[in-house]
């Protein structure tokens, strides 16, 4: 088999073989143990680091090396060539699972986590795509450099300084640390650090995810919250924040004042305690499936609450849904405004009487009243006399009054009408 036959069948195999100059300097070379023109040269020169001394000592021509997690049989030189001095090596790789191997380089170079393997010195011995990207270049270009080539003073150093301590612990560590990026912004990456051995040295390899838009993302979610916290606290709007299962999760130090408690006593309460029976609490809950199911956005309803003391109130109540999910609302907010008078319970009245106490709320007369209704005037008689008694008012003005104060009637509407009436302004 003659020399270029032979040179022919290395380049199938995983074997690596050169032929240098006196200097060291090689003049020809080939195999088919790497599959890229960058991993020779970091080979030799790994293999004229550590065995350039012994190079012209007859009794060491042959030893095992480890190069980038691979183990190669080395002979060199494999003879003496007159000429010029040059001598030949041949590197045979043995270690096993070396097309697996080759394999895991090829997926380590092609993964989205940055990566790279520096010596002590800062010096990088590999990198792969993604972290030669992070500095807007190729791994060619970053290798057998130094980390003060790309990243500042301060950066490096604060490298360098994480390269020691993996180091001298010779154990793996876990971190978030920050940079710079080459157009100036500051960057974020979490990752790990460690130990590995690189030919005869122990060297630093570490590999890391850049989180800067998911930390960012973080950050403005935490202002927005914060913004909402403060917006809810010192707004003065009694509001609530509830769960699709009707708890409140929150709740404004107005909305306690309002029901008369503190708002770590409202949070994990069921929302409906805080509501008293009134007619339109079906119409409430029919919209409140609807907005969970997302069906609506948002509602506005009147509604009569309950505080600690067993006191009433109406006031309006807007629900708006919170979340993104198109199949169903994780949250509602729920905001208070126009809150009527806080009153005691009083009796149900008919939609007749409160018929009856809204014309009489505009100063109409008995038999002006009998004639809206078209009742008799003894109808209109009797059922006056019978809400006197109801409510405890001697008087017409008295009977009034104690229907606005009990919440009977809306204080925000005239001509007067029932305050369970829905608002003319709702979307209902």
């Amino acid at each position: 088999m003659d020399e270029t036959t032979l040179k022919a069948l290395l380049e199938h195999l995983p074997v690596y073989w050169w032929e240098a100059d006196g200097q060291l300097r090689v003049i020809d070379s080939g195999g088919g143990a790497f599959i890229d023109s960058r991993t020779p040269q970091r080979f030799l020169e790994a293999m004229r680091q550590d065995f350039a001394a012994s190079w012209h000592s007859p009794e060491v021509s042959h030893w095992q090396a480890r190069f980038d997690g691979r183990v190669f049989d080395v002979s060199w030189p494999l003879d003496e060539v007159a000429c010029g001095g040059r001598a030949r090596g041949l590197a045979v790789e043995v270690s096993a699972g070396t097309a697996a191997a080759r394999r895991f380089d090829a997926f380590a170079d092609f993964a989205p986590a940055a990566a790279f393997i520096r010596d002590e010195d800062g010096r990088y011995l590999w990198t792969n795509h993604a972290y030669a990207h992070l500095y807007g270049t190729t791994p060619g270009n970053v290798i057998g450099k130094h980390v003060q080539d790309f990243d500042s003073l301060a950066d490096a150093a604060q490298f360098l300084a994480l390269d020691r301590e993996i180091l001298s612990h010779g154990r793996s560590v876990r971190h978030t640390l920050t940079y710079h990026r080459s157009d100036g912004t500051s960057a974020y990456a979490a990752g790990h650090r460690f130990p590995v051995l690189e030919g005869s040295q122990t060297c630093v390899a570490g590999i890391y995810v850049d989180i800067t838009d998911y930390t960012r993302a973080l950050d403005q979610r935490r202002e927005a919250e914060e913004s909402l916290h403060a917006l809810r606290d010192h707004s003065g709007l009694p509001c609530a924040l509830i769960s699709a299962g009707g708890r409140i999760q929150q709740a404004s130090a107005a909305a306690a004042e309002l029901l008369q408690t503190r708002p770590s006593d409202l949070v994990g309460r069921r929302a409906h305690t805080v509501l008293a029976p009134a007619p339109e609490l079906d119409l409430l809950h029919r919209r409140w499936n609807d907005l969970i199911a997302r069906r609506r956005r948002r509602f506005e309803t009147s509604a009569v609450l309950v505080d600690a003391r067993g006191r009433q109130r109406r006031a309006r109540l807007h629900l708006t849904t919170v979340g993104r999910s198109s199949t169903r609302a994780a949250e509602v907010w729920a905001v208070v405004t126009h809150q009527g008078l806080a009153h005691e319970a009083h009796p149900p009245l008919t939609a007749s009487q409160i018929r009856i106490l809204s014309l009489l709320a505009t100063g109409s007369s008995n038999g002006e009243i009998a004639t809206s209704l078209r009742l008799s005037r003894q109808t209109v008689d009797y059922h006056l006399s019978r809400l006197r008694d109801l409510l405890g008012a001697a008087t017409r003005p008295a009977l009034v009054a104690r229907a606005y104060v009990l919440g009977i009637l809306s204080p925000q509407t005239w001509p007067p009408r029932s305050a369970t009436a829905t608002h003319p302004l709702s979307s209902a």
